[in-house]
């Protein structure tokens, strides 16, 4: 598997190159790749509205080359999401409960969500021994299908979200951080922790346009055997979608919904 680095290592060399740096020029993700266009105006609306590969060109019945090797970068940032870890230093500043779900590797991880769906039982009497117990909300981060989505998006998100809390009026329990989670771990702790509503920040399985896509997920009462229906969920935050600091402050105001409504997903 070739890294992200070394992809743009070779990418870096071969647009060195004069003739590669006129295809550079021509066919970039972010500029028409397209040789004379009929109508380069509107191409640069289209392009300007979407960061999807449009209008990138090609070389014969291929994609130019710098148009292939954009992709191959964003394949690798892809790849080194999924499976790198959230960096230590970014869980240390927000102050958070490190625990673990069930899984034991990153390629268990892809393979068996079922897992990743529970404690171990060490991060269960951590749980137990350390966090508030009957919090009015539980704060849950995870790493997801995405590091980087954490490490992108976490510390704006938590805090915009605790400030649009505190406004409220609402306290949150002691936060956790579960490595190798997925969306259901929130039922677990929250049934553990008899949590009246609990929130998991989590990273998203990465695609082509960015490897860096959060998501919120609110549950009334959560418990073991949740519905995925009784769930609400706020996704693509990230500087491209919802920026992190407004996502929060809209978590905050979901959760005020459901604490009050006592519902959450479908029934809110």
């Amino acid at each position: 598997m070739i890294s992200e680095d070394k992809i743009r290592s070779i990418v870096e060399k071969l647009l060195s190159k004069e003739i590669n740096e006129d295809i550079e020029e021509k066919s970039s993700p972010s500029l028409i790749g397209i040789l004379n266009p009929r109508d380069k105006e509107a191409i640069e609306g289209f392009i300007k509205t979407t960061p999807a590969r449009i209008c990138v060109g090609r070389a014969g019945d291929r994609p130019t080359v710098s148009s292939y090797l954009q992709f191959q970068i964003d394949h690798a940032k892809a790849v080194d999401s999924v499976f790198n870890d959230v960096n230590e230093e970014i869980l240390k500043d927000i102050n958070i409960v490190l625990l673990k779900s069930k899984v034991t590797s990153r390629d268990q991880h892809l393979t068996r969500p079922d897992l990743g769906r529970e404690l171990d039982e060490e991060s269960k009497n951590i749980l137990l021994n350390n966090c508030e117990k009957n919090p009015k909300v539980q704060v849950i981060v995870s790493d997801g299908l995405s590091s980087k989505a954490v490490e992108a998006n976490i510390k704006d998100l938590l805090k915009s979200f605790i400030q649009g809390l505190e406004l409220c009026d609402i306290k949150t329990g002691t936060p956790v951080y579960v490595k190798y989670g997925r969306v259901g771990v929130m039922d677990v702790i929250g049934e553990y922790l008899n949590a009246e509503c609990a929130v998991i920040f989590i990273g998203e399985r990465p695609g082509m346009t960015t490897a860096e896509s959060i998501s919120a997920y609110i549950t009334y009462k959560p418990r073991r055997g949740t519905l995925e229906s009784e769930r609400t969920v706020l996704s693509n935050i990230h500087r491209g979608g919802t920026p992190p600091v407004e996502a929060g402050a809209e978590v905050a105001s979901i959760v005020k919904a459901a604490l009050d409504n006592k519902k959450s997903g479908i029934k809110l």
